[in-house]
């Protein structure tokens, strides 16, 4: 099996749908479909059932990728490794972030880049959704999470506090709550995750009991943006809340955990030019916010 018959191989396992493996691989449904029956005739051996859900490995199917996934590491291993030997300062950098982050700080850290190196092109992915460095679907991350491949190079970039926030309206209209009131009367704005995560939600170590969450929000520039439109009090960086020109209520309370910002990018990758220049914009984009 040559690397072209892999590829097709490993995006109908994961998609398990032609139509989803043809997206994946930017090609159309009939060429998939040919690509697959080609590869199981000089093979001589069925490696996926077809049944109405889409595409099911057999056991033969199972056996090969194993053996397949090692061809793919064993090539991602070869083209970041040759990556890392670039010192050319053109081409794509792709980076994965939030899109609170994006906003604030990669974005000025991208205009900055253009200004010095116009030939180096950032490709930004701003979403919840956690990319896999190891398997090349982004060069850098940007993430509160720090990782736990010991293939990945992370360093920390920041550490926020995490305090109380109102808009002014919201403040002229209902007032501030009091500490230990359970936020009695007041209307809470939290992070989706959170709620589905803890099993007793607080905000600045506050119980949330007899207070009302009117919106559960996906991210955190939601968040931030459902308490600037005064739609209630929430929890974000201190760094956020002053930026957004909020009212910061109980000063003296932190959330226990702060907000840690790692910066993250695969060891082969660390010292590729168009890499590291990318990577000198973000960690001054982010200097003298907190550590």
């Amino acid at each position: 099996m040559n690397w072209d018959d892999a590829r097709v191989f490993l995006a109908v396992c994961r998609e398990s749908t032609l139509r989803g493996a043809a997206r994946v691989l930017g090609v159309d449904q009939a060429t998939v479909g040919r690509r697959v029956n080609a590869l199981e005739k000089s093979l001589n051996a069925t490696l996926f059932l077809r049944t109405s859900e889409g595409y099911a490995l057999t056991a033969v199917g199972e056996a090969a990728l194993q053996s397949v996934e090692r061809m793919e590491r064993s090539a991602l291993d070869l083209e970041r490794q040759v990556q890392g030997l670039d010192d050319r300062l053109t081409g794509t950098v792709r980076v994965t972030t939030t899109d609170s982050l994006a906003i604030d700080f990669l974005i000025p850290a991208i205009a900055r880049l253009h200004d010095a190196h116009p030939d180096v092109r950032v490709q930004m992915d701003a979403s919840t959704q956690f990319l896999n460095l190891a398997k090349r679907e982004a060069d850098i991350a940007v993430r509160n999470t720090r990782p736990d491949n010991p293939d990945l190079i992370a360093r920390r970039i920041a550490r926020w506090p995490v305090g109380l926030f109102a808009s002014q309206a919201y403040i002229d209209r209902y007032g501030a709550p009091e500490p230990g009131s359970l936020f009695e009367g007041h209307d809470l704005v939290v992070y989706q995750p959170h709620l589905q995560s803890q099993k007793d939600l607080t905000l600045v170590s506050e119980p949330l009991g007899r207070g009302r969450i009117v919106a559960a929000l996906s991210s955190s520039l939601l968040v931030r943006r459902s308490i600037a439109a005064g739609l209630g009090i929430g929890e974000i960086p201190l760094i956020s809340g002053e930026r957004d020109g909020l009212v910061r209520l109980w000063p003296e309370r932190t959330r226990p955990l702060p907000y840690d910002v790692w910066l993250v990018t695969h060891a082969d990758l660390r010292h590729t030019a168009r890499v590291r220049v990318v990577i000198d914009e973000i960690v001054a984009g982010f200097a003298g916010t907190g550590e």
